[in-house]
């Protein structure tokens, strides 16, 4: 049945890996080792549930032996790990809790049930995910409850009906998340702020230009929806850019403060400032006799009796 945990063998994943304490595996062969899909792997990461640590070349992503120790020594190990990076779209989430799509839809437009990841299907429109210990956690809730029976409360009625939906802000959120963890640098930090605004608003907090080129060397790569430049992509690059007045109010804020505290850190780079030539006087006369014998000449010219 989808959705279902199925337990699988990975032979990697209890083999010893033949590597120093210090030494640093790449993404897919800690996968491997782990017993996990790529895209568990990498949820897990974005969830900070695996460290990851730069590589000696300054890369990011590796992942240091030690901390696949840690992670095996975990209770339930692999199967805890791979239930704590499930997830579910709508029918799925909906099942799980037994309520309707519609119900959990309105849910998740209210805020209530955060989204971890989104894709678009072919039809180009955009498929939430959810966590599914986040889902269970939330109908487990006996607070919630009237939430999940029974009629939705007048008031977020009234917010539905005008259009509220916080899924994309909420990722966003989450996304942030994500790219502060894995930023090491403070410029990094800003650029990950940056990277929900648009230009023009970038633009209007961060005034220098060699800033904005500074933190545009450190700007995240945005996951991949398509081709550049196609539907899906400009739809998802809609969903990764904050609108919400509040939003990008709280935004350029903190926009400000990480560019501040970089620029306290280490300030942008600059080009160096050229020192203008300086008139080189004829062989054998020193500076301060041509400037002397240049200001009679010229006193002479305008002297008709001269």
């Amino acid at each position: 049945m989808p959705g279902n945990i199925v337990t699988r063998d990975f032979p990697a994943a209890t083999e010893r890996t033949r590597t120093t304490r210090d030494a640093l595996l790449t993404p897919g062969r800690a996968a491997r080792v782990l017993g996990l899909k790529r895209s568990e792997f990498d949820l897990a990461v974005h969830l900070g549930r695996i460290r990851t640590a730069p590589d000696d070349g300054g890369g990011g992503g590796r992942i240091a032996h030690e901390e696949i120790e840690r992670l095996r020594a975990a209770d339930g190990f692999p199967e805890a790990l791979r239930a704590s990076v499930r997830t579910v779209g709508t029918t799925e989430g909906a099942a799980l809790v037994q309520v309707t799509n519609s119900r959990f839809t309105r849910l998740a437009r209210l805020g209530l049930l955060v989204p971890v990841q989104f894709s678009l299907n072919r039809y180009r429109a955009v498929v939430w995910l959810y966590l599914a210990d986040e889902v269970e956690q939330f109908a487990g809730d006996e607070r919630n409850a009237p939430l999940l029976k029974g009629r939705t409360p007048e008031g977020l009625r009234d917010q539905l009906g005008e259009g509220l939906d916080l899924r994309p802000r909420n990722w966003r959120g989450r996304y942030l998340g994500f790219l502060l963890r894995q930023a090491d640098d403070p410029w990094a930090k800003a650029a990950a702020v940056a990277s929900l605004l648009d230009g023009v608003q970038v633009a209007e907090v961060v005034r220098d230009p060699y800033e904005r080129s500074h933190l545009h060397r450190f700007q995240p790569v945005r996951p991949s929806h398509g081709s550049p430049g196609s539907p899906g992509a400009q739809l998802a690059a809609e969903i990764m850019t904050a609108t919400d007045p509040d939003e990008i109010e709280w935004l350029r804020a903190d926009l400000a403060d990480t560019v501040a505290a970089a620029r306290e850190r280490r300030p942008a780079p600059r080009p160096a400032r050229s020192t203008p030539p300086q008139p080189q006087s004829p062989p054998g006369e020193s500076g301060e006799s041509g400037r002397l014998r240049g200001l009679l000449g010229r006193l002479r010219r305008r002297d008709p009796t001269g």
